[in-house]
């Protein structure tokens, strides 16, 4: 009889507690943790150029914005993880008093990487989808110029629209707000190609 290593299961309460304690993120589902892998700098880069676009056009509003370490979980399966940016735009729901799992985001943005893209686009948004309160869903490329849109329709259906030219603006009408794709690659070391086709455009 072959032997098989158990990996024994961790109740959401004890993720919770070793989590708190923990020097970097880990996501947890079904009794397992799952450490989350160190972000790049394009990955950071964009992460804080839409993070300071949204956050200027959110300042006066009653909106929250975190970026990478606001939890959310999804009550319906049991997710914990940790979206590149959240935005609420409404009444702030935690699962607990320590106030740092939302339930309740109104917009989630990914940042994708070779190692996470499948899952951002597949099981990661299929779990998102089940949070009642999410009306929009971004996911940014950080290899090439792409912004993909998808916004949750009445009848529950999700339209999805996307775009990988420098002057295009996406609307993000469930919390009126914008994000300019020159923006959200601001800085990153690929822009001198895109300025280059940008202006060949405008010649």
């Amino acid at each position: 009889m072959s032997s098989q290593t158990q990996i024994a299961y961790i109740t959401p309460e004890e993720y919770l507690t070793i989590e708190r304690q923990a020097e970097s993120p880990s996501e947890y589902f079904d009794g397992e943790i799952f450490a989350m892998a160190g972000a790049s700098k394009e990955h950071n880069l964009i992460v804080g150029n839409t993070f300071a676009e949204l956050h200027a056009q959110l300042k006066k509003r009653a909106c929250q914005i975190y970026a990478n370490d606001m939890r959310v979980k999804v009550n319906t399966s049991g997710l914990y993880t940790y979206p590149d940016i959240i935005v609420n735009c409404g009444k702030e729901q935690f699962d607990d008093k320590n106030k740092d799992t939302l339930l309740n985001p109104t917009l989630i943005i990914e940042v994708l990487s070779n190692s996470t893209e499948a899952y951002d686009r597949g099981e990661k948004f299929k779990q998102y989808r089940q949070l009642d309160s999410l009306m929009e869903y971004v996911l940014i490329s950080q290899d090439k110029y792409l912004i993909e849109h998808y916004v949750r329709q009445p009848d529950n259906r999700w339209l999805f629209s996307g775009t990988d030219d420098l002057q295009d603006i996406v609307q993000l009408s469930t919390i009126n707000c914008h994000l300019t794709l020159h923006e959200v690659y601001h800085k990153l070391e690929i822009m001198s190609q895109l300025f280059l086709l940008y202006q060949t455009k405008q010649s």
